[in-house]
């Protein structure tokens, strides 16, 4: 079997990130802003630190039940972490989605 090749009109762009790599950002983010170390946050959660780096970093796919045990202790419930995540992309239109900046505090407000 050939291996699938995909072609892009915008090849010369930066690929978009990828959604383990924008939640890694997020958490990250979180877990800094609390002044919260790896350690710290694989204890309370039961996420090895390896793993819980490597998910940081983008590199692993997280399970929904991993990524809210971390959320849980950063104080985010699990739709906050996918809300966060989603509206840190780049593509996300800022009329529909609110820009989240990754470098500084991050502020989430869900209406019911």
């Amino acid at each position: 079997m050939d291996a699938l090749h995909v072609t892009d009109a915008y090849a010369d762009r930066t690929p978009a990130l990828l959604w383990r790599e924008m939640l890694g950002r997020v958490l990250r983010l979180r877990r800094t802003e609390l002044g919260l170390t790896l350690a710290q946050v694989s204890r309370r959660s039961g996420v090895s630190t390896q793993y819980l780096s490597e998910v940081e970093r983008g590199l692993k796919d997280p399970s929904s039940e991993v990524i809210e045990a971390i959320a849980v202790v950063l104080g985010l419930a699990l739709p906050q972490v996918l809300v966060l995540a989603a509206a840190s992309t780049p593509t996300a239109a800022p009329a529909t989605v609110p820009a989240v900046g990754l470098t500084g505090r991050a502020q989430l407000s869900l209406v019911a």
